[in-house]
């Protein structure tokens, strides 16, 4: 079994043992293929996780040995998140369930680049679901990262007609907006990458650059999906009094702070949203499945062996958004 080792600011390709159930309740699963999150490539850069880390949660599997009491069985596809909440915490009781220690303290088993990986019960039981027919691999790689989407749009609680700008159009923003635009909302997306507008055009929605808008364009909310420090200040630009602005992203500077005036005197609401529920999932799977959203030529498919590559060019904005194929 290779599995994909973070180590000292590089990836590297290892030999382990093989991952068995041993009499245990769950499913070991052959990975298919990984989508590379945003949240890797901040694990991998700032060396966040510890020396020996296997990253990856956006998998498409196959179940190749189960021991469980769900239905599901031996050469399933299925896609599952890699958290699962309690529930019953103070946390979940309020609706922050990626708050909740149980949920923090669940995973993938070593993670998700990996040849095999280990499900538990909790796993099947509460975020696994058969592959759609109609998805290709890639595609389907796609169920968690559009969870944490629609979680936040949740999380925003808009009302019909509602005009929102979408801040910064990689993969996260291209979703977003699609993901607005599918519960009726207006949406307006900007970036400064010419290609990235005129994605975001191909899928019927309005997009500029950000240099390009009016002082007098106001949305009722604006989805912060850029990492960078200058999309706080253009976040309190286009904001009308009144409005809400969405963290949906990390910043380099750490530091970076909402002007206390500003959220005071305009009466701004300001929140952030991180992971999904088991039914922000669900509804995932739905947008994906009846084509609400579209996710075709998002990602860029590299081989397992060149998963440094596609951490690289991720990185650099060469690619939007990278899948690693691992097994066939």
């Amino acid at each position: 079994m290779k599995i994909a080792v973070v180590d000292d600011g590089y990836i590297t390709l290892q030999n382990a043992e093989n991952i068995k159930l041993n009499g245990q309740s769950g499913a070991v699963v052959k990975v298919l293929g990984c989508g590379l999150c945003g949240s890797d490539i901040v694990k991998f850069v700032h060396k966040i996780s510890p020396k020996g880390t296997v990253l990856g949660h956006e998998i498409v599997a196959e179940i190749v040995e189960i021991n469980s009491k769900t239905n599901f069985k031996k050469g399933d596809i299925i896609v599952t998140s890699h958290h699962i909440p309690c529930g019953e915490c103070i946390y979940c009781r309020h609706g922050n369930v990626s708050m909740c220690e149980h949920f923090k303290s669940t995973n993938f088993i070593p993670g998700g680049f990996s040849q095999y990986v280990y499900l538990s019960e909790e796993h099947l039981e509460y975020v696994a679901h058969i592959k759609p027919e109609n998805l290709t691999n890639m595609e389907a790689s796609f169920y968690e990262p559009l969870g944490c989407i629609v979680r936040a749009v949740k999380r925003a609680s808009l009302i019909n007609n509602d005009t929102v700008l979408v801040l910064g159009l990689g993969s996260i923003g291209i979703l977003t907006a699609q993901v607005l635009k599918a519960y009726g909302y207006n949406v307006v997306g900007c970036d400064l990458i010419a290609q990235r507008i005129d994605f975001l055009k191909s899928f019927g929605i309005d997009a500029c650059d950000v240099r390009k808008l009016r002082d007098t364009f106001k949305a009722d909310a604006v989805f912060m999906c850029s990492g960078a420090d200058q999309a706080v200040e253009t976040a309190l630009r286009y904001v009308r009094n009144g409005g809400k602005i969405l963290v949906f992203s990390s910043t380099p500077n750490d530091l970076t702070a909402y002007p206390n005036n500003e959220i005071y005197y305009r009466e701004l609401t300001v929140l952030g949203s991180y992971s999904p529920s088991p039914d922000d999932l669900k509804e995932s799977l739905e947008l994906l499945k009846d084509g609400k959203v579209k996710v075709k030529n998002i990602s860029t498919e590299y081989e397992f062996e060149d998963i440094q590559q596609a951490f690289s060019d991720t990185m650099s904005n060469k690619i939007m958004k990278a899948y690693i194929k691992v097994m066939d």
